[in-house]
């Protein structure tokens, strides 16, 4: 299902993409023709069942994997034909199972964020510095700068993945299970600071959300993969229809409007 805004108006896109992997001498296909669209501003949400191809289609967008047919572009450059280091300048990503250095203090690690701004063998300055401290400060974790990434909690390490994100200043955020390892009120904070950075700085979110009912509440659309193709897009209550869930997730479920939102919330059913 085609989304199909201006194309000077849309942060990333890709066209008819395909992923195919050979295993064992059989195709495996983890995306199928998928068209989607990113604008700038928004708070797109990506959700599905374990292997949909929502990873998949992250690292398609950061060029780590090239598709085997099909068009991706960021700013609408062409992935395939610009840099690493470009790519670094466009978009940030929080990964799923981020590997930090335990010795690194927690400043050093979201420093790292502003490499690709800095020329070979340059230092951080004031200004990369000052970066640094405002992201720390945006996802509450300036209070444990100078503490080496390996005493922090699971939480606390999400937060300095978020910081370093920030700090890289990108047009574009992905963000793969950002709130994997957070307590409820910090899961609120963290998608909470990524739609006032979409409303207040015109940048492009797609975050990959687990829990229906948190994407539902902070995502401005959704788009639901099932098997690597698109299910369902739109806005939150279009998608989260209790006949669709249950069908791409094998599962019964109840979906109620929120008492101060309206938005959708999503709970299992025992089915009795």
């Amino acid at each position: 299902m085609a989304l199909a805004p201006e194309r000077a108006t849309l942060a990333a896109e890709v066209e008819g993409v395909t992923v195919a992997y050979d295993s064992a001498g059989r195709e495996i296909v983890a995306l199928s023709a998928l068209d989607l669209a990113l604008r700038p501003g928004e708070v797109l949400g990506l959700v599905g069942p374990n292997g949909s191809g929502k990873t998949t289609l992250i690292r398609v967008l950061t060029g780590v994997v090239r598709p085997s047919a099909g068009r991706v572009q960021l700013s609408g450059r062409d992935v395939a034909a610009i840099s690493q280091s470009e790519i670094a300048r466009l978009v940030a990503v929080v990964p799923q199972d981020p590997v930090l250095p335990p010795a690194f203090e927690s400043l050093d690690c979201v420093l790292m964020g502003r490499t690709p701004h800095l020329r070979m063998f340059q230092q951080e300055g004031p200004h990369d510095l000052d970066v640094a401290r405002r992201a720390m400060l945006a996802t509450d974790t300036w209070a444990f700068a100078d503490r080496p990434v390996g005493e922090l909690s699971g939480g606390e390490r999400q937060r300095v993945i978020v910081a370093r994100a920030l700090a890289q200043e990108t047009p574009v955020l992905l963000l793969d299970e950002p709130t994997a390892h957070l307590d409820i009120g910090h899961q609120g904070a963290v998608l909470g600071l990524m739609r006032r950075f979409a409303r207040q700085e015109g940048k492009a979110v797609l975050a990959v959300v687990h829990d229906l009912t948190l994407a539902a509440h902070y995502c401005d659309r959704l788009v639901m993969l099932s098997a690597g193709s698109v299910s369902a897009e739109g806005a939150p209550a279009d998608v989260l229809r209790p006949e669709l869930l249950s069908e791409v997730y094998g599962v019964p479920v109840t979906v109620i409007p929120h008492p101060d939102t309206g938005r959708p919330v999503v709970a299992p059913s025992d089915g009795g």
